[in-house]
């Protein structure tokens, strides 16, 4: 008899992931690949959207021929702040448009002016004013700038629902997409936005649907129950709001280093809104405060900097472990040592150094420590933001970093009253999917 299992495709920036767990969320399988960028009309950076989907249609399809495991669920989690935009046969009209592409300074200006100011605006919908990355954006940005184009879209999908369009071809909205740092959703109403209405957004916007919905689908002969697709960073959080009693902060890293608390009630500040401290909608609709650090990212570019400087293989950075000689050595330093190119808060109050200046250290591990011990620094004001005024002592930490010995010994000596709680397996956003599916 062939083994039920559960399906889950998670899709990072940097890597693309498929996994199988038992029905007791056990992994039973992982692969992982890294699918290289196209660009857009305007010569931009963005994710390959039909690669991306073939690569999953074919990994399936692959497993659905098995001897040995049957899927009987489905589900999909991915980045945020990406639409996909369909015509009416379905069709994928624009490339997946960065995040990080720059929006135009002049319609930014005008959009703030016609929705209430930028301070309350980011307030109410709890996303600070960061251009691609609050995603209605990009639906204002097209509708203005690219009229004709506009007009054809049936459906504009957050990228976790178009995986779930793809294998069911059902269009919906979903809570945790539709509330991490849209634009879009007005935390103070819990609802869309009036500006969504006023553009009329509301037309290309599928019916807002529980995280937890699935539909049966045929699937290649069989019949497969699908979810709706999770937004990452939400999905990371929903195994440990489910196995836990007690208050904790759940740190998720990645590309993103995001610090979430679900305990901590008290209203978003236009002050933390500046520090990119935000509101995410959880599964059940119920907002949870968190903060957020572009420090994988960051991790990623500064690596290989120092990797063709102390001319080291590309993954060399994975073999250094925590050396306490080095760390006394260059942890009280007054000076910042690293310019940072992407770690930046959206009030721009994170100092680094002017230039990077790697000849002041001895070698690779001197100065991979000394890197680590600023990004740590940032990492604890971060995840100040998220406790608050709420007395926790639990932090566990989630996803690629706990694979760092120099991140998860800096950070538990930066924070000695709390107990820290490294996941064993990067399972993340994977995990929380498959539960989602699941409830």
């Amino acid at each position: 008899m062939k083994q039920p299992t559960i399906a889950v495709f998670d899709i990072g920036k940097t890597n693309k992931k498929f996994f199988l767990f038992d029905f007791d969320f056990r992994e039973l399988h992982q692969e992982y690949i890294s699918i290289p960028e196209t660009t857009d009309e305007d010569g931009y950076p963005c994710e390959d959207l039909s690669a991306v989907t073939s690569w999953m249609q074919q990994t399936l399809n692959r497993f659905l021929q098995s001897d040995t495991i049957e899927i009987k669920r489905l589900n999909f989690s991915t980045y945020g702040a990406s639409f996909v935009h369909l015509d009416a046969q379905g069709t994928p009209l624009t490339p997946l448009y960065n995040y990080t592409k720059p929006y135009p300074s002049e319609l930014l200006e005008d959009f703030y002016e016609k929705n209430e100011g930028k301070d309350t605006f980011s307030v109410h919908t709890a996303s600070p004013a960061l251009g691609m990355l609050n995603s209605g954006l990009q639906l204002y940005w097209l509708r203005k700038t690219k009229p004709d184009l506009f007009a054809k879209i049936r459906y504009s999908l957050h990228f976790p629902q178009y995986c779930s369009y793809l294998f069911t071809g059902l269009a919906a909205s979903e809570y945790t997409s539709v509330g991490c740092h849209t634009g879009l959703w007005n935390f103070v109403t819990r609802h869309y936005h009036n500006w969504v209405i006023n553009e009329q957004l509301d037309t290309i916007l599928p019916p807002l649907v529980p995280t937890t919905q699935f539909t049966f689908s045929e699937v290649n002969g069989h019949t497969i129950r699908v979810g709706t697709g999770i937004h990452d960073s939400s999905a990371a959080l929903l195994p440990y709001i489910v196995q836990n009693k007690e208050p904790f902060l759940l740190l998720s890293t990645g590309t993103w280093n995001i610090t979430f608390n679900p305990f901590n009630n008290e209203p978003l500040t236009k002050e933390e809104l500046n520090q990119d401290c935000l509101l995410y909608l959880q599964t059940n609709g119920e907002a949870v405060k968190a903060s957020r650090l572009f420090l994988g990212n960051e991790y990623n570019y500064q690596t290989q900097l120092l990797a063709t400087y102390f001319q080291k293989s590309p993954d060399y950075f994975r073999q250094v472990e925590f050396d306490e000689r080095i760390y006394i050595k260059w942890k009280d330093l007054p000076e910042k040592s690293f310019c940072w190119q992407s770690l930046q808060f959206p009030d721009n109050s994170i100092v680094g150094a002017e230039q990077t200046d790697l000849s002041v250290f001895k070698s690779f591990e001197e100065a991979l420590h000394r890197m680590m011990i600023e990004m740590i620094d940032l990492q604890i004001r971060s995840i100040k933001l998220a406790t608050g005024s709420t007395h926790i002592q639990k932090l566990f930490v989630d996803g690629g970093f706990t694979n760092s010995s120099l991140f998860l010994e800096m950070l538990s000596r930066s924070l000695p009253s709390f107990e820290i709680i490294a996941t064993p397996t990067p399972l993340g956003s994977s995990l929380g999917a498959a539960m989602a599916i699941s409830i």
